[in-house]
Parts: C-alpha cells; sequence; structure tokens
C-alpha cells in the first residue's frame, strides 16, 4: 500500500529515510525549497515572478516559520526533507539531514513546484521515466540559459533530462504542458550543447541516464536553478534541498493540472 506524504515526511523526521524522492508517494507533488533570510525575500520572490520555467512558486513561509500552511499544514521544512544543502557565500558548506542549527528567526522558505510531479502522468501515458526504471537520481545540467535578473539574484537555468523515444516526444511535451506549475513544457529537446552542455554523459547534479539510440534527451526547466544562481551571487546564506532529495506535499498532481 502506498505511503501518505505525513507518513514519508514522518519517517524522514525521524533519520528513518534519507534518499532521493523520485517514485515516492506517486500522484503527490513534491518540491523543490529554497531558504533564506528575509533581507533577501523581496529580490527573490521577483526572481521566482520573472522566471516561472525553473522557480514556480507553490507556497512562501511566513519569517520564523517553518510550516508550508498551503501544501502541507503542520509539516515543517527544517526536518521534513531527506536531505539538505547549506551554501556560505556561494560555497557549499555541506550536506545535513535537517537545518535546525541554521534556521533562525527570519528565516524564510520557498516552496518551488518540481518535475517529479508530472512523473506519474508522464508513466500513465506510456512514456518511460528513466531514472525511475534505473533507481538512480535525474541528472541535472547548469546551461547557457540566462534566467531573468532580479535585484542580487542572476545567473543560468538549470534543466534536468529524460530520455525519451522519438515517436513520443510530442505526447511527452503534452503530457507535461498539463504542468506549468511544476516546470510544465521542456524548454529543450534534442542537441545538449546548444544549450551549452558539453558532455551530457556528466551532470552537474544528479546520476546519468542511459540513452538508448532510438531516444532523443529532452529537457525541463528544474527547481535546482536557485542553487546555481546562490554559487554565482553569493548571498550570505542560502538553504536548499539536496539534488532529487525534495519535500512531499499533500497536494495532488492533478491539483496542479490546467486540464
Amino acid at each position: 500500500m502506498t505511503e501518505l506524504p505525513k507518513e514519508v515526511r514522518q519517517k524522514i523526521r525521524e533519520g528513518l529515510f534519507n534518499g532521493q524522492t523520485s517514485g515516492q508517494c506517486p500522484g503527490y507533488a513534491q518540491a523543490n525549497l529554497v531558504v533564506l533570510p528575509m533581507h533577501y525575500a523581496l529580490d527573490f520572490l521577483i526572481f521566482c515572478q520573472r522566471n516561472p520555467k525553473p522557480c514556480p512558486l507553490l507556497d512562501v513561509t511566513e519569517p520564523g516559520n517553518p510550516e508550508p500552511k498551503l501544501i502541507a499544514p503542520g509539516a515543517d521544512i527544517t526536518c521534513d526533507l531527506p536531505k539538505y544543502r547549506v551554501y556560505e557565500k556561494g560555497e557549499l558548506k555541506g550536506e545535513f539531514t535537517d537545518i535546525k542549527d541554521y534556521w533562525t528567526k527570519d528565516m524564510m522558505g520557498f516552496l518551488l513546484g518540481c518535475s517529479f510531479t508530472f512523473e506519474k502522468a508522464l508513466i500513465g501515458a506510456g512514456i518511460p521515466v528513466r531514472h525511475i526504471e534505473e533507481k538512480h537520481n535525474v541528472p541535472m545540467y547548469i546551461t547557457n540559459i540566462e534566467c531573468s535578473p532580479a535585484g542580487m539574484f542572476h545567473g543560468p537555468m538549470v534543466v534536468s533530462m529524460r530520455p525519451i523515444p522519438k515517436e513520443i516526444v510530442v505526447r511527452a511535451v503534452q503530457v507535461t504542458s498539463r504542468f506549468p506549475q511544476v516546470h510544465g513544457a521542456p524548454v529543450h529537446i534534442g542537441d545538449p550543447e546548444d544549450i551549452g552542455i558539453k558532455d551530457i554523459s556528466k551532470p552537474d547534479f544528479g546520476d546519468m541516464s542511459t540513452i538508448y539510440n532510438n531516444e532523443v534527451p529532452v529537457f525541463w526547466a528544474c527547481g535546482v536553478t536557485p542553487q546555481a544562481v546562490a554559487m554565482k551571487v553569493r548571498p550570505d546564506v542560502m538553504i536548499t534541498h539536496a539534488p532529487g532529495h525534495m519535500f512531499i506535499s499533500d497536494k495532488k498532481d492533478e491539483d496542479y493540472s490546467v486540464l
């Protein structure tokens, strides 16, 4: 029997699960996380508004309150994700299973849509999702696509890649287009060098997926983009999910479908 998001979050909180979350709680929306001090919040909010493909906002927590009230009432973003990353002045300080020691009364959490949310719909449409098949994290790449700047925030878009058989690429576009709040349609199809990816076998985040001869690499905007931005603009502190280790919300996938 499939576990409910609240049950999986409890396991995470108790230290019983710290793996990547693709395929967990199918049918429920997952979210990327960005935590920033309040003095960065307005700039980042505008950055998300200007870049809805990589940074679609699902929820924003109130200063000092770690509860994402819109998408998971009662949850706690300081301990309900399997793994976090802490960046200080753009440098990765480390990965942690909770961020309680870093949370302060002026911290705010931004929950961003995640492409894991539409994977159940892809599978239901007969479209393979290779990283689920191969039981590893989705491959993610820093591109040469520049995000629209806002205040101090600027930098390159990160994309996730899923290899799709040539004959059903259009179907994959149609399926994911139904979910604009979780990245929606792909931003690129085909030659990775066109978007600045020199070696597709070496993702910047996650793990490489097998690409067969009859398949085309298809790229979706990715909520890891703020991590690439953090490394470029170097805020005093930015806390994020570890790539692939998402927040599992109480919202259903179809809550974010437009059709």
